[in-house]
């Protein structure tokens, strides 16, 4: 998924691009060198050698390794999750839904790997800079986005009973807080972010290969969250 090797760069030396194929070649490159290197040990030298053209060509396109960074993380979102949730905006089935959105992150293969290791990248990036994401965030946060579309689904169908109106603060584990309106809608958006941040940090543990984490157990942690926050049953 990541091979832009050899090939790459003699494509690059071979013919004079476009600039937006030239740029997407970068891009493409960048995320090879990121996932190999890590974003730390990734300079522009490393990226230009890897798509076959000079730094200048580099940062004729980009301003800094963060600029490219944030299109690589563009580039990820759009390979890993389209296909996703194109399926899971046409799932009748909420419960059913929520699954196809969660099951990937977790399913113990390369491009999950890969998916979870530039992310690790990307979040550290925006932790030391937070403007590095601004102009990205709903190119980005695709999936989270789809999971309130689908939790609101849920509310409105009766599917999930914690998020339909009247849920009180013990569904949502919070004082206070509870549907404010008859779709959930303020509880689906906070219960999206909730798992957002939950997988994020689950993800991190087991890229980091914390004792006794898998892949299955880190879903059945997210089936179990899901279960409290929807009231629906996940097992």
């Amino acid at each position: 998924m990541s091979g832009v090797g050899g090939a790459t760069g003699a494509g690059a030396a071979g013919a004079r691009q476009k600039p937006a194929v030239r740029r997407a070649l970068i891009v493409e490159a960048a995320r090879g060198v990121i996932l190999r290197e890590g974003l730390g040990g990734t300079r522009l030298r490393d990226i230009a050698g890897e798509a076959g053209v000079s730094v200048g060509t580099v940062t004729y396109h980009f301003e800094s390794v963060a600029e490219i960074l944030n299109e690589v993380v563009v580039l990820e979102t759009a390979r890993f999750y389209s296909s996703i949730i194109e399926a899971v905006d046409a799932e009748p089935d909420p419960v059913a839904g929520v699954r196809m959105l969660v099951e990937p992150l977790f399913a113990a293969t390369d491009a999950s790997d890969e998916h979870w290791r530039l992310w690790s990248d990307y979040w550290t990036a925006v932790a030391r800079k937070p403007a590095v994401a601004a102009e990205y965030v709903e190119r980005i946060r695709v999936w989270e986005a789809c999971l309130t579309r689908t939790l609101r689904r849920g509310a409105e169908s009766g599917a999930f009973p914690a998020l339909g109106a009247g849920a009180g603060a013990g569904a949502a584990g919070l004082a206070g807080a509870g549907a404010t309106g008859p779709d959930g809608a303020d509880r689906a958006s906070e219960v999206a972010l909730k798992l957002a941040a939950y997988s994020d940090g689950v993800a991190t543990q087991l890229a980091q290969k914390a004792p006794g984490l898998t892949s299955e157990l880190a879903l059945a942690w997210m089936w179990t969250f899901l279960g409290h926050e929807t009231g629906a049953s996940f097992a």
